[in-house]
């Protein structure tokens, strides 16, 4: 589904966040990017959804090698990549309901539709009653799950986290977890960016343990994803 084929990324003023990285996420599975602060994990969920573009490497999303992406056809492959931002980023002034809705109103989608989408997407999360409020009003956990519901909205077959749990305290930070887990037992790809390594040790899966822009390790699932998906490649 997801591969780097020796990938860096060079940042102007020589700042090196990826060094020939090389990995494949296979379809359906669930995975953790873990390191410490600076490590690149950042850059490497950016590179995959072309926030930002490789200073060498191939990126292939599908077997398509989307570094060589016309800037005309990557609103096309976003609309398959949901993005969970650490900081949120929802819109204060507007509506939980509007939050969700966003990515639909963009693609012209009917109002009916939105309606029933969104609702179901809330409804996953379990913010069905919150649909009328502003993400000010929400806690932290609530606003990520917000989050949450915003990046699935499309049905994308593949999911980006970055730090989702960051400003969560432990029980909260479970909970949000095994929402990714539940999303990814219906067949979604799910990469989690994560410096919780408790928590991930204890949810068994896949984990890309990054240094200073390489992968040192990659530690393989103890447990296979319910959701039909492999350990990897």
């Amino acid at each position: 589904m997801i591969t780097f084929e020796h990938v860096a990324k060079r940042y102007p003023g020589g700042i090196q966040a990826v060094s020939d990285v090389n990995f494949h996420l296979e379809r359906g599975e669930l995975a953790f990017l873990t390191g410490h602060s600076g490590a690149g994990k950042s850059t490497l969920l950016r590179l995959i959804a072309l926030l930002e573009r490789p200073s060498r490497g191939q990126v292939l999303f599908d077997g398509r090698n989307v570094s060589k992406l016309a800037r005309r056809h990557i609103p096309y492959l976003r609309r398959r990549i949901g993005v969970i931002f650490q900081d949120h980023r929802l819109l204060t002034d507007k509506r939980v309901f509007d939050n969700v809705a966003l990515p639909l109103m963009i693609a012209g989608v009917s109002f009916g539709e939105i309606q029933r989408r969104v609702r179901a997407a809330l409804d996953k999360v379990g913010l069905l009653d919150k649909e009328t409020m502003y993400p000010p009003m929400l806690s932290g956990g609530e606003q990520q799950r917000v989050g949450i519901a915003r990046a699935i909205i499309g049905r994308p077959p593949v999911v980006l986290a970055d730090e989702p749990t960051g400003n969560l305290d432990p029980a909260l930070s479970e909970e949000l977890m095994n929402t990714f887990v539940q999303l990814n037992e219906t067949g979604v790809t799910v990469l989690i960016a994560s410096h919780d390594l408790e928590l991930v040790r204890r949810l068994g899966r896949r984990v890309l343990v990054l240094s200073k822009g390489e992968i040192i390790d990659d530690v393989r699932a103890r447990i296979e994803p319910r959701g039909g998906g492999a350990e990897g490649g």
